[in-house]
């Protein structure tokens, strides 16, 4: 397949780069194997995200992804929403010292600039998109570049300006929503009517996301039209990845009918929507989850950082935001290298 080549790597599996889940070591063991590994870090701060790259170019010669959240700099810098009145309840009612950060998220341009100073082998960009001229300097420095899109119109937009490829996002994904226009809300799109009708639009090479845990999976997004395969939630469990240990049982309770496996779209932890297992969180303030009453991304990720971090400190499950796909309930407890071989054999077979 021509994205095989293009990004050289043996197998069309990649390893989704979930922020604030994914490390250097998940990166380049799947990079390794021979998929694709990738680095979350829309929330790294830029010298961080410097020392983690040449982290990976030490672990692995193979090629490597690292994602950015594309925010203006308004929205990197600005707090201009109170901090809603129930999440300030809870963190007196709770005892939680809470405090904001000057700015609500790193600056993009900033990170963006790592890429120029310090080139990797793949860029991928998610929460909107860059401009020809970036997309030109990025693939003039040897990278390839990566767009999201939870809407065909999203990957047109990519295939315009001379992107790569773009990983559409079905409505199954775990974590947030990467698309950016408003077509992409109003009728969200299943995995594979998601690429069918982008394949009508555009000939941009697809990478599938959402759902995707199995090699038959992989198999099935391949036969629709995509390419490659970009798993998220099928990794969390794995050994090599970050979460904390409350947030992966949880996972697993979930696989194993010890707690409820059902997934919802919020914008109660962040102000985006994003899919995760359902907590005593978004139930209690289920009332609150309309837009028109939160403040937006990132300034609510901001908002609700300390009771995330007070929750994973306390090994509470209920107030972390657990991030998951639809496909959670086939998680394991395994290996990254033991995941990763189950699905190649399948994909052999």
């Amino acid at each position: 397949m021509f994205l095989l080549d293009t990004l050289n790597i043996t197998y069309p599996i990649i390893q989704a780069p979930m922020a604030g889940a994914t490390t250097p070591e998940l990166a380049a063991t799947v990079s390794n194997f021979g998929g694709l590994g990738s680095l979350g870090s829309g929330m790294t701060a830029p010298n961080v995200l410097t020392s983690q790259i040449n982290t990976i170019k030490s672990l692995t010669d193979r090629p490597f992804m690292i994602n950015l959240m594309v925010l203006s700099e308004y929205e990197s810098s600005t707090f201009d929403t109170e901090i809603p009145a129930w999440l300030s309840e809870y963190y007196q009612d709770n005892n939680i010292e809470f405090t904001l950060l000057e700015c609500p998220s790193q600056r993009f341009a900033e990170q963006l600039q790592v890429l120029y100073d310090n080139p990797v082998p793949v860029a991928s960009f998610t929460f909107g998109i860059i401009s020809a001229e970036q997309v030109q300097r990025l693939q003039g420095l040897g990278t390839r570049v990566i767009g999201t899109a939870n809407h065909p119109l999203e990957a047109k937009a990519w295939s315009e300006i001379g992107a790569d490829a773009v990983c559409v996002q079905g409505v199954e994904a775990g974590g947030h929503r990467g698309g950016w226009l408003p077509q992409s809300e109003s009728d969200p799109l299943g995995l594979l009517t998601l690429i069918g009708q982008t394949r009508a639009c555009t000939d941009i090479p697809l990478i599938a996301a959402g759902g995707i845990m199995t090699g038959q999976d992989i198999k099935a997004v391949q036969a629709a039209g995509a390419e490659l395969a970009q798993m998220g939630t099928a990794f969390l469990t794995t050994d090599q990845c970050g979460i904390n240990d409350t947030y992966k049982q949880a996972l697993l309770d979930a696989s194993h009918s010890r707690r409820s496996s059902e997934t919802r779209l919020t914008r109660l932890f962040s102000g985006k929507l994003a899919r995760g297992l359902l907590n005593d969180y978004l139930r209690d303030f289920a009332q609150f989850e309309s837009a028109d009453e939160l403040p937006p991304y990132p300034q609510l990720n901001a908002m609700s950082k300390s009771m995330r971090a007070h929750a994973s400190k306390n090994m509470d499950a209920e107030h972390q935001s657990l991030w998951a796909g639809q496909g959670v309930t086939l998680v394991k407890q395994e290996s990254t290298l033991e995941l990763l071989e189950r699905l190649v054999k399948t994909l052999e077979a």
